[in-house]
């Protein structure tokens, strides 16, 4: 009898952590690689790192009441293809337009000239975004820190992706926009 109750025991026992290993390895599943992948950086911190090893940054404006900013976060970013493709090509950025603290680039100095009122826009945000201040917005900036283009607005991954790839890999210095979509194969369906 005490074999019968050890053995069920430790049948049960192995059932119970087989079933939570599946359940960990499944919801590991669920969870897009793009979030373990893309790392945010502040703008502070992708200036100072494109200095010491130059590479593209890549900069999200966005607001904390942009609807459409939390929709690119929780659909185009969380996308695999998206995010290794951003982690391999650039410094990515997250930018609070409305973010409250003084900034200092190399001398220069950016305010949030009313940091208690209500959406108040810093003029760093302003200053890349050329005055046309719409979010979510995507900056591009060279491996220089030079300011490339903005493209404005939510963008379902499958046309995100060419976009990445203009800018990624370079061509926008040789090709023409509409070339470069028109013959742009990716992989997301």
């Amino acid at each position: 009898m005490r074999n019968a109750f050890l053995s069920i025991s430790l049948a049960f026992l192995i059932f119970a952590f087989s079933g939570s290993a599946f359940s960990q390895a499944k919801s590991k599943e669920k969870t897009p690689a793009a979030v373990e992948k893309i790392h945010w950086y502040s703008f502070e911190d992708a200036y100072q790192l494109n200095k010491k090893k130059p590479k593209k940054i890549f900069i999200d404006v966005f607001t904390d009441w942009c609807g459409w900013c939390r929709k690119m976060d929780a659909e185009t970013f969380m996308n695999p293809v998206i995010g290794e493709y951003m982690m391999a090509h650039f410094y990515c950025v997250k930018l609070n337009a409305e973010r409250k603290d003084t900034l200092v680039i190399d001398g220069v100095t950016f305010t949030n000239p009313n940091p208690s009122g209500k959406r108040s826009t810093h003029q760093l945000a302003v200053e890349l975004l050329k005055g046309n201040m719409s979010y979510p917005s995507y900056v591009f900036l060279n491996e220089k820190g030079q300011w490339l283009t903005v493209v404005s607005g939510y963008q379902v991954a499958k046309d995100f992706e060419p976009i990445l790839h203009y800018f990624g890999q370079d061509a926008y210095l040789k090709t023409p926009w509409e070339d470069f979509r028109s013959s742009f194969e990716g992989t997301i369906k």
